[in-house]
């Protein structure tokens, strides 16, 4: 079974929270989310960068400069945060130290 954006928010809107939970730590976002990304890259290549910001998601300042430099359409389809620092840190250290607008590793921090 394959899920849309439009199927997880509908199944987030008829889920509602158990009194007692805990929200899920920022590493573990941070683990999902890179999992996520992992798993969408191995079905197929990833929209460019352009492609994602025209789509309305925000580029970090990496993925900024990415976009710019005179490369092939596949290289635009990179995952920059395969190797970001940020990321790295995102999945180890609980309120990591990283302030780069629109990176998700930055949002995942945030209460």
């Amino acid at each position: 079974m394959s899920f849309q954006d439009d199927d997880l928010g509908l199944l987030a809107e008829k889920t509602k929270p158990n009194e007692g939970a805990t929200r899920a730590t920022a590493r573990l976002k941070a683990k999902i989310y890179s999992a996520l990304i992992r798993r969408q890259e191995e079905s197929g290549p990833l929209l460019s960068l352009t492609e994602t910001r025209e789509a309305g998601a925000g580029l970090c300042v990496f993925e900024s400069l990415w976009e710019k430099l005179p490369v092939g359409h596949s290289a635009k389809c990179f995952n920059c945060c395969s190797i970001c620092h940020a990321r790295i840190l995102g999945e180890r250290v609980e309120r990591a130290p990283i302030y780069w607008h629109e990176c998700p590793y930055v949002a995942f921090g945030k209460k």
